[in-house]
């Protein structure tokens, strides 16, 4: 309905005008003919006549094609016809009617006329019938969208609530070790730090993408709270050009790497650690770590990978690659530009 209301004075008008050239055709063929047998001011009253009748069906198809988009609600397409024909035969006999009162001597009452009625009737109760058939084909597709639409938020949605505990639980790790050495100032630095982490991871459920230089200050606490959490046994090198910070991924992707880094590897004063972050030629966001595997496999069911693979075939419809390659781990994360 709003596709026809948006452009009721323009394409409807439009539609009328065509449409009505197409009824009054075999008038319009036959009008030099008949201008041949009168003369006088007949000639005039004649072509008054015509263009009388070309407004009367134009006034006719813009009413009927209003009425069934607005009025003739149904589906079935006899019921709909049905009304136009009597709208039709109304119209018919009032067209008549008139004539005869204003001037009588107007011809083609019979099968012509009939004829151009009837052809208004049905077309206008095919187009009726055919907008109402792609309304409700528009609907059920709109209906669909905003399913999926809400499907994948909810999906999302609890992607973003696998990551919120498992962070906190060991973020607290540090803040601990701090709090037993005693370290006061240190320890202030981390609380503060870790405060700005947690609002970041907070407010991400309102957030789905994120440019790179949002992504990166967030990380920038983060590794403060790791590399304290570690004493200075884990590092970090960042390497990314200004001119990309624009670029965009979705909302906290780093996060889960580095938890991936922790979880799987030894960090000690013999297995220093040292996460590289970078961007490729490719413009890819490339995340390496060398790979010091622990005696022990970690308990992890790889939720956090999976999450992450998730949430980027979600947002962008983009896969993330993995290479275990020379005893380095890598994790490309693809970008928008």
């Amino acid at each position: 309905m709003n596709i026809l209301n948006k452009y009721t004075t323009f394409k409807l008008l439009l539609i009328t005008l065509i449409s009505a050239v197409f009824i009054v055709y075999p008038n319009i063929a036959c009008l030099p003919w008949e201008l041949d047998f009168i003369k006088g001011i007949d000639r005039t009253y004649h072509l008054l006549y015509f263009a009388v009748r070309y407004v009367f069906f134009c006034i006719l198809i813009f009413a009927l094609l209003k009425a069934n988009v607005q009025v003739f609600n149904t589906q079935s397409f006899r019921r709909r016809f049905w009304n136009n024909f009597i709208v039709s035969l109304v119209a018919y006999i009032t067209f008549i009617g008139t004539t005869l009162l204003v001037y009588p001597k107007g011809t083609h009452f019979g099968s012509i006329l009939v004829f151009q009625f009837f052809v208004v009737c049905f077309l206008v109760t095919f187009t009726g019938h055919t907008y109402l058939l792609y309304s409700v084909q528009r609907k059920k597709e709109q209906e669909i969208e905003r399913l999926k639409m809400e499907n994948l938020q909810s999906r999302y949605d609890a992607l973003m609530n696998q990551i919120n505990p498992h962070f906190f639980f060991n973020s607290l790790n540090g803040l601990t070790a701090l709090i037993r050495k005693k370290n006061d100032e240190n320890t202030l630095t981390y609380v503060n730090k870790m405060s700005d982490v947690f609002r970041y991871i907070l407010q991400s459920d309102k957030k789905g993408l994120v440019t790179l230089e949002e992504e990166l200050e967030f990380v920038d606490a983060f590794f403060y709270m790791m590399e304290v959490r570690f004493a200075n046994k884990l590092e970090f090198k960042v390497c990314v050009d200004k001119e990309k910070l624009s670029c965009k991924l979705p909302v906290l992707s780093i996060l889960p790497l580095i938890e991936n880094v922790v979880v799987h590897n030894r960090i000690d004063s013999e297995h220093k650690m040292v996460v590289t972050i970078r961007l490729n030629e490719q413009d890819e966001l490339v995340v390496t770590n060398p790979i010091y595997p622990k005696l022990s496999p970690p308990e992890t069911n790889g939720t956090g990978l999976k999450n992450l693979e998730n949430r980027f075939l979600l947002l962008m419809n983009k896969q993330i690659r993995i290479v275990d390659k020379d005893d380095l781990y890598y994790v490309y994360l693809p970008l928008i530009i």
